[in-house]
């Protein structure tokens, strides 16, 4: 006979069991990681991983610095000679952009949605950015595929979306920009705190010029197939876009690992020493006394602005290399900035739309921007304006010439940008890299992924496009 005692023992081990039993869901509970994200974090990070793209120059994310020869590489050769498929680029940018970006903003949005904390007016103002960042990261995957994407990308019921008409995108993207500007409002105060918003500082006030320059550029984009909706896109918004340096749109990284500016990440803690100047931009920029040389670039060993040849080994020690400023922990990173802005201003007004000022007076701003911005002084800007070269009544060439090339300086620094507008204004003329092996790159041909897995969808967008290869030109790409 089994004694008092061990009768309630055995009793209290099949009561234990019982309640774990019943409790064993709770085994499953993660206590320290949150059901969700608030949407002001997934906005930041949507924003962080949209300018970590931008800002980077590691061969395996951003190869455009090399693609609009302001850089040349020492040894690694590929993706300077337009071999984009090693490394499998185009996989890497399209799973960035929708994955690491447009997912973030979206599941910001029906965060904010569903949130009856929040005021209206502040609810309106925070959906109006999360979707001027959705047009623009799909602005950007338009411009580098074509066909994209679109109606069906967000719905993760769809494992294979369909391919949307890249023009057809584009006046989407048009039409929700619109409805973005006219609902946002300073008088609610703040769309995200100042901690959320990496961007604009938690001022709406800033977000509107943003969204207002934002609309100029696509339209811009626009202007040689679609010449009304361009004009009217861009007198909509000259009065409301950037007016002055202030305005830049731009994220500032802290400079404590791991919150540094991707450069810095590369060139200095990675220790990489292969990527140094092209010379296509060098060359002229000492022709010309650029003053923003030095901010540009640091001097080879022999204490000389060398620049190198894109496709070919060069030597790192006879050869310039990015600028420390370039390179700094706390280097900015531009989504917008008051020179692209005056830039294109001065394009409107060749092109006959109505827009305040002179083309001649847009384009020198622009210049003296963007020579302030590095480093330089009021003084140099009117040196170098002053140059028969670089002034507007005496510089080589028609609009597309004069504005294209200083525009393609410029955007030293914002390669994905320069990439675009050499596309667009087809200056400066750029010659291949050694042993070039495509065309010039007008877009990146899709992912491998996409192939094989949307196989069907992949291949009636190819045939939409004109071919999947680089070299087939985009829609707006008319010359």
């Amino acid at each position: 006979m089994l004694s008092k005692n061990k009768v309630l023992i055995a009793a209290f081990a099949v009561f234990a069991l019982q309640s774990c039993t019943k409790n064993i869901d709770s085994i499953n509970d993660e206590t320290k990681k949150p059901i969700s994200a608030p949407p002001g974090a997934l906005f930041a990070n949507g924003v962080r991983n949209l300018s970590d793209g931008l800002a980077n120059a590691s061969v395996n994310i951003n190869v455009w610095r090399f693609t609009v020869k302001h850089w040349a590489m020492t040894t690694y050769q590929d993706e300077a000679r337009y071999n984009f498929t090693t490394r499998n680029i185009p996989q890497a940018w399209w799973n960035r952009m929708y994955k690491d970006v447009l997912a973030d903003m979206n599941n910001a949005s029906q965060l904010v949605k569903a949130d009856a904390n929040i005021t209206p007016a502040v609810k309106t103002n925070q959906l109006a950015i999360l979707d001027v960042m959705q047009v623009y990261t799909y602005g950007i995957l338009v411009n580098t595929f074509g066909n994209i994407p679109y109606s069906q990308a967000l719905d993760f019921t769809v494992t294979r979306p369909k391919y949307d008409d890249a023009k057809t995108v584009y006046a989407d993207l048009m039409k929700r920009l619109n409805d973005d500007i006219s609902k946002m409002t300073t008088a609610a105060g703040a769309g995200f705190t100042s901690t959320e918003d990496l961007l604009c500082g938690a001022s709406m006030a800033k977000w509107i010029k943003f969204a207002n320059g934002l609309r100029l550029k696509m339209g811009m984009i626009l202007a040689d197939v679609d010449a009304s909706t361009a004009k009217a896109a861009v007198e909509a918004s000259d009065a409301g876009a950037l007016a002055s340096a202030t305005d830049n749109v731009l994220l500032t990284y802290l400079g404590s690992t791991p919150n540094t500016n991707p450069l810095y990440s590369d060139i200095v803690l990675g220790g990489r020493g292969d990527y140094v100047a092209a010379s296509d931009l060098m060359t002229p920029l000492l022709n010309m006394s650029d003053p923003r040389t030095a901010g540009f670039f640091a001097k080879d060993n022999n204490g000389n602005f060398t620049g190198g040849t894109v496709g070919a080994n060069n030597t790192l020690s006879v050869t310039s290399q990015p600028s420390s400023k370039v390179s700094a922990a706390t280097a900015p990173n531009y989504f917008m900035d008051y020179a692209e802005i005056e830039f294109f201003r001065a394009e409107a007004i060749e092109r006959g739309y109505n827009v305040a000022g002179t083309a001649e007076a847009h384009y020198n701003n622009a210049i003296t921007a963007s020579i302030l911005s590095w480093g330089g002084s009021s003084t140099d800007a009117a040196t170098y304006l002053a140059r028969p070269d670089v002034a507007y009544t005496t510089a080589a060439g028609d609009w597309h010439q004069k504005i294209g090339f200083q525009k393609w300086i410029a955007l030293y620094n914002r390669p994905y940008d320069g990439w675009t507008e050499l596309r667009r204004l087809d200056y400066p003329k750029l010659t291949p890299p050694v042993s070039a092996v495509s065309g010039f790159p007008n877009r990146f041909s899709y992912p491998t992924a996409e192939q094989q897995v949307n196989g069907d969808n992949y291949t009636s967008a190819s045939a939409a496009i004109g071919g999947d290869k680089v070299e087939t030109k985009l829609f707006w790409d008319k010359f």
